[in-house]
């Protein structure tokens, strides 16, 4: 489904259009080409999106649709806008270029390399006390078959206290504990998302999140971040008014990858504007326990959430260990029912004793997650430090909270950049993975996971090749990457 922008809002993305580095001396025309040509190279302005008539957006920049009509014309030639009389002119990339969207794995063997690739920590010292707690407690479970598709009561109670005592009144019934984040996104996309549906995703997003929503065949429009400020909200719920998808999928808090927190006032409209053009809402708040800095944290989108719309999913793999594949999603007592008899067909259940060591993490997540914020704001900072002197060039926002942080680049080179970082010893994930049809060339996320010292000398090897890149040599092929 074809979406449109206006041209005020086609003006606002674009900003200073006619003044950008290095275009001063280019026709007004062609600084406009290139300023759109960045837009969808950045992932801002999606693919398949109609754009405003030529009188509409001179009036929107105050040009003559002389100059318009001779942007759009080398738009036209360059491969990124199609036009057809009478139907209007919408976004493509020369030659039907496709980047796949998911992430792919491979073993983690290679001892010497620094991974990037993978934005999640190792596991906090607290794990083998409770994992001894949990084998103590598995004889009351082993007269019984194990099976507990909606997992057990006491894990299920705990994760409803966490969500009651964040402003969400939550019973237990409400929860269904999962194998992670991820198959609790892939159940909710089972139950609610039909082959062929649209659904609306940010972009960037989460890699593994497009991969699932391609396994559902699922007709994925996209509404694009912006480095610094993240959500133009007037856009997102423009997008959803004009899509009406059936499933919108948000990650609201520290956004994966840019890190952006979205604010109370978009997350009310969000739920509303949901529940007006008939969608339902996938929020995923993997992240929401890492705030850093103080960071006051907005309500949950689910207290908005008046009328069932909102399916709210998280787990433990960022505060506390991927290794134990504990999620869970909270929805309405009837949906999580039903999401329990798609999951018989899947697993059967999680098992007993990793949902006995999330009970006793949880006992104690006070001190472990404000264990986990020290650690990733140290490591934060190092990777900020070490980012601003060997690549001073490179433009980001310092996150506020989660696990990542949104570079964008000096030039579309990062999967050239990748490729180049992997003979140094370095794996990385470019930019393109976390949006769709090969854009996001001028970003990289960088995960601050691992420890400083590896940070640091992770971004001095990534400095030695950045400036070979123009005469590097041919690549050879690689062996895919992990994106988690």
């Amino acid at each position: 489904m074809t979406t449109s922008v206006r041209g005020d809002q086609l003006a606002r993305l674009l900003g200073r259009w006619h003044a950008l580095p290095g275009r001063r001396r280019s026709p007004d025309y062609a600084a406009l080409a290139g300023a759109v040509r960045g837009l969808l190279s950045d992932g801002r302005l999606a693919l398949g999106v109609r754009l405003p008539a030529e009188r509409e957006l001179a009036e929107a920049l105050t040009i003559s649709r002389t100059t318009v009509s001779a942007a759009y014309r080398a738009l036209r030639e360059t491969g990124h806008l199609a036009s057809r009389r009478g139907a209007g002119s919408w976004t493509t990339l020369p030659h039907g270029h496709r980047v796949a969207s998911s992430g792919l794995w491979t073993p983690d063997d290679d001892l010497d390399m620094i991974d990037l690739g993978c934005a999640a920590s190792a596991a906090p010292v607290d794990l083998v006390p409770a994992a001894r707690a949990a084998a103590d407690d598995l004889p009351r479970y082993l007269g019984s078959a194990g099976y507990h598709p909606t997992g057990l009561p006491e894990l299920r109670a705990a994760v409803a206290d966490a969500y009651t005592a964040r402003g969400v009144p939550t019973s237990a019934e409400q929860i269904l504990i999962t194998s992670g984040t991820q198959q609790a996104l892939d159940l909710v996309l089972r139950l609610s998302v039909p082959v062929g549906a649209p659904v609306l995703v940010e972009t960037p997003t989460y890699p593994n999140a497009l991969a699932a929503l391609a396994a559902r065949r699922a007709r994925i429009s996209t509404h694009g971040l912006d480095i610094e400020d993240g959500w133009d909200g007037e856009m997102l719920l423009g997008a959803l008014r004009q899509i009406k998808p059936r499933m919108t999928y948000v990650i609201p808090e520290f956004h994966n990858p840019t890190g952006h927190l979205m604010p109370t006032e978009l997350r009310e409209r969000l739920v509303a504007t949901a529940h007006s053009t008939g969608a339902d809402l996938i929020v995923d708040e993997s992240f929401v326990d890492l705030p850093l800095d103080d960071t006051a944290m907005p309500p949950p989108v689910a207290v908005f959430d008046r009328h069932s719309r909102v399916t709210s999913i998280g787990g433990m793999s960022k505060a506390y260990w991927g290794g134990l594949r504990i999620g869970w999603v909270r929805a309405s007592a009837p949906l999580v029912q039903r999401l329990a008899a798609i999951r018989v067909g899947v697993d059967m259940a999680s098992p007993v004793l990793e949902q006995l060591v999330a009970v006793h993490l949880l006992r104690n997540a006070d001190e472990i997650v404000a264990a986990r914020r020290a650690q990733l704001r140290f490591r934060r900072d190092t990777l900020v430090t070490t980012l601003r002197e060997q690549l001073p060039e490179w433009r980001f926002v310092v996150p506020r909270g989660g696990v990542t942080l949104w570079a964008e680049l000096d030039g579309p080179i990062s999967s050239a950049l990748s490729r180049a970082a992997e003979d140094v010893g370095v794996r990385l994930a470019p930019g393109p993975r976390f949006g769709l049809d090969g854009t996001l060339e001028r970003f990289l996320r960088l995960p601050f996971t691992l420890p400083a010292d590896d940070l640091a000398e992770a971004v001095r090897r990534i400095a030695s090749v950045r400036h070979d890149l123009d005469h590097a040599a041919r690549p050879t092929w690689r062996t895919p990457v992990v994106i988690t």
